[in-house]
């Protein structure tokens, strides 16, 4: 005889609230529903700065230039975080996308655990912080005065995040190696 043959049918009460339980994973749905219209609104954001940038493309000095690139870039790196938040957390919390094997179905997408989620985000994180950082910089080069205390911050804002991501990354590692029970 199996294990589950021996096994005792669960009570009633039991089945219902497991069942209602599992079932409210759905409530996260609208949360991502939320997120598409914040990338929706993030686009907006992008074109409404690329078209007030590129009026001036004929007067841009080269350091300007590469500042309105970051800032595209820097919109461009959050709209790819969210969409890889809104894919692989409906994915891991919800339910699966079934995209019926479409060819354009980023290769990520169902392969990215709560862990690596993790890692994307800070990564993503880093990415727009240095941006930011650079940023400033760029602008003191340039002869704009920034307080010493904003810089210092930025840079430590930066560095907290560098140690995290390597803080998260490591204790992923070390959960890796340890035996799963």
């Amino acid at each position: 005889m199996t294990d589950i043959a021996r096994r005792k049918p669960k009570p009633t009460a039991e089945r219902w609230l497991e069942a209602g339980l599992f079932h409210s994973r759905w409530l996260m749905a609208p949360f991502y529903v939320g997120l598409v219209a914040a990338l929706i609104a993030l686009l907006v954001v992008f074109f409404n700065e690329a078209v007030h940038e590129l009026s001036h493309l004929f007067v841009m000095k080269p350091n300007q230039a590469i500042m309105m690139v970051l800032s595209l870039i820097d919109l461009s790196l959050a709209g790819n975080l969210l969409l890889i938040v809104i894919f692989s957390g409906y994915e891991n919390f919800v339910s699966k996308i079934d995209t019926a094997d479409d060819e354009d179905r980023p290769s990520w997408m169902g392969t990215v655990d709560f862990s690596g989620l993790k890692m994307k985000l800070i990564a993503s994180i880093v990415a727009i912080s240095a941006i930011a950082l650079l940023k400033a910089f760029m602008e003191l080069s340039e002869g704009k005065v920034l307080s010493d205390r904003s810089l210092m911050w930025l840079v430590v804002i930066h560095v907290t995040f560098v140690v995290s991501g390597v803080l998260l990354a490591l204790m992923d590692w070390l959960a890796g190696q340890t035996d799963k029970h």
